[in-house]
């Protein structure tokens, strides 16, 4: 498989376990030494993850641009020592700000939380074009069986309950990606007093300009996963130059064009048997409207 992508489920797999293989005696999470001023942007994937972080780190540092990989300024803590990365090290500006795709239960408690929620049908789908091109050879994958997969796994289902059931604590922001980006001007100010910047116009100016799908495009190769690719191309073989970026469109609704009626009527039917009993909402557009109403 050395010098190629995936061109099935099994081949996928077999190569983001080789690309995300830990070194032997690599720090676990829970290594990091939290403080109670250090922001973790925790939000499942594909759902706001680098938009939250180059929205932080703007915010406090007033818009720095100097750095090659936005999780080099803001470290992913579960790979962080595979990248070289030392966890507890200062940052280049306070709060210190960090990245996990992790749940509630799995982190390191005592700091600040800063969670997304996106749509699990627009989700699934930006990170099957996410894959492809990376990890996935174009055309070759299904869409129907990634979405299988990604039902059957089960990540986000329970990403999303576990922060749910702590969304309403004073160390957790909970937000909706899509309210985000209908209203981004009181996002930015939310998160602003969540990490406790004070927000001055000219702030608030400079983090909207860095926040937009515009400027991030502009920069993309910020927001490519560069570390991350660099190492998948050496121990999983991915050929060199691949489609690794993050910032795509963003759109809200991408998947009332590509998702079948069988993979919208499967989501929706795990949706009811396993987040509308904790949550009492009955699709993902009642759990937004909820939240709005508890904002």
């Amino acid at each position: 498989m050395k010098g190629r992508r995936a061109q099935s489920l099994k081949e996928h797999g077999e190569l983001i376990a080789k690309a995300f293989a830990q070194p032997e005696g690599a720090p676990k999470p829970d290594a990091l030494q939290i403080r109670a001023s250090d922001v973790v942007i925790t939000p499942f994937a594909k759902s706001g993850t680098t938009w939250l972080q180059q929205m932080v780190h703007t915010l406090r540092t007033g818009g720095d641009m100097d750095f090659d990989d936005i999780s080099r300024v803001v470290p992913w803590i579960e790979n962080s020592s595979m990248l070289g990365l030392d966890i507890n090290a200062e940052q280049r500006a306070n709060p210190r700000a960090f990245k996990s795709h992790l749940t509630c239960e799995e982190l390191p408690a005592g700091g600040k939380y800063i969670n997304s929620v996106r749509d699990p049908r627009d989700a699934l789908f930006s990170m099957y074009k996410f894959m492809e091109g990376w990890f996935i050879e174009p055309g070759t994958v299904p869409l129907e069986e990634f979405a299988q997969q990604f039902i059957d796994r089960g990540g986000y289902w329970k990403h999303l309950l576990s922060w749910w059931n702590v969304r309403n604590e004073d160390f957790v922001l909970f937000l909706c990606y899509e309210t985000m980006q209908k209203e981004i001007d009181l996002s930015v100010e939310r998160v602003a007093d969540f990490v406790g910047i004070p927000l001055t116009t000219e702030l608030k100016t400079i983090t909207l300009k860095h926040t937009s799908i515009d400027f991030m495009k502009q920069h993309k190769d910020r927001f490519d996963d560069a570390m991350m690719r660099k190492l998948s191309e050496e121990q999983a073989g991915i050929p060199v130059g691949s489609d690794s970026s993050k910032v795509r469109e963003g759109r809200v609704g991408d998947h009332k064009e590509n998702l079948s009626h069988t993979i919208n009527k499967a989501l929706h039917e795990v949706w009811q048997r396993e987040i509308t009993p904790i949550t009492g909402c009955e699709n993902y557009q009642k759990l937004q409207e909820k939240l709005a109403l508890e904002s």
